[in-house]
């Protein structure tokens, strides 16, 4: 039987998208796609920059009612003369390019010191996601217009002086998102109000005002109470224990920071009810988080910690956790960090790995002093969190009950962890004893396991189940979870399971892919349930180490990155610090057993900085998944891998 002949392949067949066309053709990677929020967050966040940066002082929003949107601020306007390489008006590069802004260079000739991000694409998302929009910039006496339609200019730039008298300044944007991109049209109007209140609260005296065309309600935001004000409104007047508020910034003599980062917060304790969080960047909401709220849950327990200790608080036989300690905590985070480092383009999680130190180095020393100078409150705050801990500890006794009779030998290489908290304990797959050993050194002896495996795991795919325990390594991997192997539609008994994240962890190079390959391809061939319930997950090593020289008043320092693009993102961070080309070392790890202990709980282990992705079957067809899984593993589908790459083969990275 001939090979079914596939599409022809030629220097032809490569596209090269230009402009915003990458943005219309995979809107999902750049924004939210399922409403028109975020492209409307993107101008409001360039507004709050230039308030942020002390050049305005009020943000106007105005949702008409043909579903547009306009936001004007009073800031310095964005400059409209032609820029001195593209030889284009910088406003229109501003709307039209991805890599455009004010926000990439901190030095001297930067437009701003902190703002939200460094990605590059920000408000030219807005634009290409726009039927029509329509920049407006007033600035030096003159205003300048110019319109787009779908992300092109239809009406280029006009610019006339302003009336005699008249020093009106800033940006005004008016942008008509387009339904076909997003999920539902519809702006959710709670969040976006919700949003230019905040953004109202983490600058205070800037007045933020919302006019609705349709209903002509009229709200306007200027605080002066700060955070406090803000959480205290937020919470309802739930009972608390009296809020910890307070702020911390780097000055010109700081060794570790840059001038003027560093964080201002307010945390409240409550009993019960689901607690309030919001934490932002440079103004930016992130709502999952990310290291700076990792510094933040660092200072609280660290302090905590030590006022229990220093009153001999706690009873015999309890273990604190920072979890204990952060359960009921409710608060607002306002983090400035020079350099921000967002995961994904719609910047929902800080992933900036000095922002733990940051935010932790001022927290920490003014809860001790607020705890030494309110012991009452202290004492509270020592019950809340020891109450906790026996909770988390009682739980974890029970379910130890129900497993213990009849259990399987542990396996001789697995080194345990020594809580029996199951929601909070880790086991890692370790490819090689290498990097097992450093692995073991470095780890958290509390929570986190780590079982070495020899070489690469058996391909499972076409495996029996009566079979799998022939195999070592699936025995060991098996026992030391505590699930027997089951199918999709079984129902296996997950009361012996001993750790709430199987983590997955290999080296960062092709072999180390392979290996994450077979073990993901046995865990949703035997272990589908641990998948579906969300206990299993990929532990991302960098590739990469650089050792930057003593910049300034800044010290020597490394950084990790994950690929290639981090890497460049880095050494362009250096260059704009003003680091010689070439001053720095650049390693590259063959392995994880090149890494030492530390290097290894820095940058894999340590839950406040590692990249740790959570394995999930999403909305797909289990069906549909298996067959390609057949595709890609089965022994007799040679021919079939070999079409799946000619179709596929040139959208694969080749790690040479």
């Amino acid at each position: 039987m001939s090979a079914k002949p596939t599409p022809e392949y030629s220097e032809g067949s490569i596209r090269v998208l230009k402009g915003l066309e990458p943005v219309k053709q995979r809107p999902g990677m750049y924004t939210r796609t399922d409403n028109p929020l975020h492209v409307i967050q993107e101008v409001l966040d360039n507004a709050a920059d230039e308030s942020l940066g002390g050049y305005g002082k009020k943000i106007k929003v105005i949702v008409h009612i043909d579903a547009s949107v306009t936001i004007e601020d009073d800031g310095r306007g964005i400059p409209f003369g032609m820029h001195p390489e593209e030889k284009a008006p910088v406003i229109e590069l501003v709307f039209t390019r991805l890599h455009a802004g004010g926000k990439f260079d901190k030095g001297k000739g930067g437009a701003y010191s902190f703002s939200g991000g460094l990605h590059g694409v920000g408000v030219s998302v807005t634009n290409a996601l726009a039927t029509r929009l329509e920049a407006t910039s007033y600035r030096e006496g003159m205003v300048a217009a110019l319109v787009f339609e779908s992300g092109d200019v239809t009406q280029a730039l006009q610019t006339r002086k302003t009336g005699e008298g008249d020093r009106k300044s800033g940006t005004t944007v008016r942008v008509w998102p387009d339904a076909k991109y997003f999920e539902s049209a519809v702006l959710p109007m709670a969040e976006f109000t919700h949003l230019l209140r905040s953004k109202a609260v983490l600058m205070p005296g800037v007045s933020v005002s919302l006019l609705v065309e349709k209903t002509k309600e009229t709200q306007t935001w200027l605080y002066k109470g700060g955070l406090r004000d803000y959480l205290m409104q937020t919470l309802n007047g739930d009972p608390v224990i009296p809020l910890f508020e307070g702020e911390g910034f780097a000055d010109a003599q700081s060794d570790n920071f840059a001038e003027g980062e560093g964080a201002s917060w307010c945390v409240a304790f409550t009993e019960d009810g689901q607690p309030v969080r919001e934490s932002y960047v440079n103004l930016i909401p992130t709502s999952a988080g990310g290291t700076h709220e990792s510094g933040l849950r660092d200072g609280l327990f660290t302090a905590v910690k030590g006022f229990i200790e220093l009153h001999s608080l706690l009873p015999k036989g309890v273990k604190l956790m920072p979890e204990d300690v952060f359960a009921r905590a409710n608060y607002v985070l306002s983090t400035k960090v020079l350099d921000p480092q967002f995961q994904g383009q719609i910047k929902e999680r800080l992933n900036s790995r000095d922002a733990v130190r940051l935010v932790s180095s001022f927290v920490r020393p003014a809860l001790e002093l607020w705890l030494n100078q309110h012991v009452e409150y202290g004492k509270k705050l020592a019950e809340l969190a020891i109450k906790a801990a026996q909770s988390r500890q009682k739980a974890g006794q029970k379910v130890e009950k129900r497993k213990s009779s009849g259990v399987a030998v542990l396996p001789g290489k697995l080194t345990d962890c020594e809580s029996k908290d199951i929601a909070y304990n880790e086991v890692f797959l370790v490819e090689g004893d290498s990097a097992g050993g450093s692995a073991k050194m470095g780890r958290d002896k509390e929570n986190q396991a780590v079982l070495p495996l020899r070489g690469k795991v058996l391909n499972t795919w076409e495996v029996d189940r009566d079979r799998l325990f022939a195999n070592t390594e699936i025995h060991d991997i098996s026992v030391a979870i505590g699930v027997d192997p089951h199918g999709p539609n079984d129902a296996p008994d997950m009361s012996g399971l001993r750790y709430g994240k199987v983590c997955i962890l290999s080296d960062a190079d092709v072999d180390g892919s392979h290996i994450q390959v077979l073990l993901l391809t046995l865990f949703f061939r035997h272990f589908p349930k641990l998948i579906e319930t969300g206990h299993v997950y990929v532990a991302r090593p960098p590739l990469f180490r650089v050792d930057a020289p003593a910049r300034g008043k800044k010290p020597a320092s490394k950084a990790y990155a994950l690929d290639e693009g981090e890497l460049t993102a880095i050494l362009d961070k250096l260059r704009k610090e003003g680091v010689r080309e070439g001053a720095w070392t650049i390693s590259r790890f063959k392995g994880l057993g090149e890494m030492n202990a530390e290097q290894l709980w820095d940058t894999t282990l340590n839950p406040d900085t590692r990249r740790l992705m959570p394995v999930m079957l999403g909305a797909i067809d289990f069906g549909q998944t298996e067959a390609l899984i057949t595709k890609l593993m089965g022994k007799g589908e040679a021919a079939a891998r070999r079409e799946l790459m000619e179709l596929h083969g040139d959208s694969v990275e080749i790690d040479v």
